[in-house]
């Protein structure tokens, strides 16, 4: 009788535990010709250890009329070329969340992205 009173609440715990690891993930897409720009010294221990990453952490708005969103990536000193070589899109949890509670106009967006050397 007892493990029936605690089979739901385990079982509602083991779905969240689902749906928080199936809505995190990243897409990372990477160009296979040119050359990505080095990082001067070489701080990470990740993916991008050897490379210049630019992160761009932030909130967008999107109107309802409006579906899409445009982020230009122009030259500065970050990016001189101001051509990419790899771009990494993360969704997350929270990034859901916001995006359900606002319906659609308010997204959290983690990009990552590497510039090519000139």
């Amino acid at each position: 009788m007892n493990l029936k009173k605690y089979l739901l609440p385990l079982v509602l715990l083991l779905f969240l535990v689902l749906l928080l690891f199936q809505s995190c993930y990243s897409v990372r897409l990477a160009s296979t010709s040119g050359t990505p720009n080095p990082a001067a010294p070489m701080v990470r221990d990740d993916y991008y250890r050897a490379v210049e990453v630019t992160e761009l952490d932030t909130v967008i708005t999107i109107g309802v009329e409006n579906k899409d969103f445009t982020y230009l990536i122009k030259v500065t000193d970050l990016c001189p070329t101001g051509k990419l070589h790899t771009v990494e899109y993360k969704n997350t949890f929270g990034a859901l969340l916001l995006s359900a509670v606002t319906f659609g106009r308010k997204r959290k967006v983690k990009i990552k992205y590497v510039c090519m050397k000139e």
